[in-house]
Formats: C-alpha cells, structure tokens, sequence
C-alpha cells in the first residue's frame, strides 16, 4: 500500500499562497503617500502594515513612474490642441 505523501515544504507554500494579504490600489496609494510624508521611517511604515521594505520600494517605483506617464500623456494632449486650433 502507498501513499501519496506531500513533503512538509508543499504545505508550507499552500499555506503562504492561501495567507497571502491582497491589497487595493487605493491601499498601495495610502501606503506610498505615508511614506512620502517622511513622519515615519520606512521600516515603520512596513512594520505598521505587514509588507517587506522592497514591497513599499516597487510600489513607490510604480507610483512615480505612472505620474510621469500620466504628465508626459498630458504634454501629447496639449500638443494635439494646439495642432487643431
């Protein structure tokens, strides 16, 4: 008779895939915006909500660059009006 017996690091990983905290854009926004008000340090601010210091570093990353994608998609509209007018 054999079994089929997972090792004990499948369980661990199924553990983590199923704990793993999700969070909103709006919440990712939140967390940026506190860091960039500099009252807390960093560390504070990951400890505070559960994250890894290069977790708040890639969605500040993010964040920064989709403002200078949202402010370079504004210079092409601006561009085009003048061309109409």
């Amino acid at each position: 008779m054999e079994t089929n017996k997972k090792p004990p690091e499948h369980y661990i990983k199924d553990i983590h895939r199923k704990t793993r905290r999700l969070f909103s854009t709006e919440q990712k926004i939140a967390i940026v915006v506190e860091g960039m008000r500099a009252e807390n340090s960093v560390k504070e601010i990951c400890r505070k909500y559960g994250i890894v210091e290069s977790l708040f570093y890639k969605w500040n990353k993010e964040f920064f660059e989709a403002g200078k994608q949202r402010l370079s998609g504004d210079e092409v509209r601006q561009v085009q009006i003048f061309k109409i007018v």
